[in-house]
């Protein structure tokens, strides 16, 4: 039986990109016997309601400021590539619409989930998308190869309502604070904490019951064709490589023609050419 991954996040969350190179590792290192599914625990319902200064017309400018060093912060600390000017050219409202999204998604199965809620990540945390409205979400829907007239459907739903208000209930009984992950497996349940390091994250999913894939770590090439885009950082997480050794790699395979630099803000997106 596979080991039951619940990850609790949020598409805006910027812990959440930052651990996307642990996540990814564990699917590498762990195949076909890890099936994630992806609880939406609502990061922000409304920004400025959720800051009653900015509600007030005093604080705004501060809490985005706040927010934009935060993921400043979460850049250097992690080196995923984010572009936190967001916050100052055009922040989003809610993270809600966004996490609805996500809820849509599943609805066409995990492997479009994780489809789409890396591409609605990619949107906010690195090309400055305003994604907090239907149609926004819809074209991303488009471009991660989703039925969209289903899609459009589902995220207006109110089946898709109850099934985010299950995810917030969910997340806040089990007191999750983002990210976090629980494992389910036949050796019992084990959670992890998106900060700690990826050796704590494997012991929890190893503890839980998993068992590792006897499959070679793929090579920079490989890992790009089944991931798609990837940060330097995730590169290396998944392909078991230094930072040096990714970087030289990669800018190797760029000047060859086979890889494509997508820059952001603090860093490089790669993806296949």
């Amino acid at each position: 039986m596979p080991l039951r991954a619940r990850s609790y996040t949020d598409p805006a969350s910027s812990a959440s990109w930052a651990a996307e190179p642990k996540r990814r590792a564990l699917l590498v290192e762990f195949g076909n016997d890890l099936a994630f599914t992806y609880v939406m625990g609502g990061l922000v319902r409304d920004y400025e309601d959720d800051h009653s200064d900015a509600s007030a017309g005093r604080g705004g400018g501060r809490m985005y400021e706040s927010l934009l060093e935060s993921w400043l912060d979460e850049a250097a600390r992690s080196r995923m590539p984010m572009d936190p000017r967001i916050w100052a050219e055009g922040p989003i409202c809610s993270t809600y619409p966004a996490c609805m999204a996500v809820k849509a998604a599943a609805e066409q199965g995990p492997e479009a989930a994780a489809r789409y809620l890396r591409a609605v990540r990619e949107g906010l945390m690195c090309f400055r998308r305003k994604l907090d409205s239907a149609e926004p979400l819809v074209e991303v829907a488009r471009e991660a190869g989703l039925d969209v007239a289903r899609f459009r459907v589902d995220v207006q739903s109110n089946a898709i309502v109850e099934a985010f208000g299950a995810d917030l209930d969910e997340t806040r009984s089990e007191g999750a604070e983002l990210p976090w992950i629980r494992f389910d497996g036949e050796a019992g349940t084990t959670t992890v904490s998106g900060p700690e390091p990826y050796e704590q994250w494997r012991a929890a999913a190893l503890a839980a019951g998993a068992a590792p894939s006897e499959e070679p770590r793929p090579d920079p090439p490989a890992a790009l064709r089944r991931f798609g885009r990837m940060a330097t950082v995730e590169v290396e997480a998944v392909c078991d490589l230094s930072n040096q050794a990714a970087e030289t790699e990669l800018w190797r395979l760029a000047g060859e023609g086979r890889v494509r630099p997508v820059r952001v803000l603090t860093g490089v997106l790669w993806e296949p050419a």
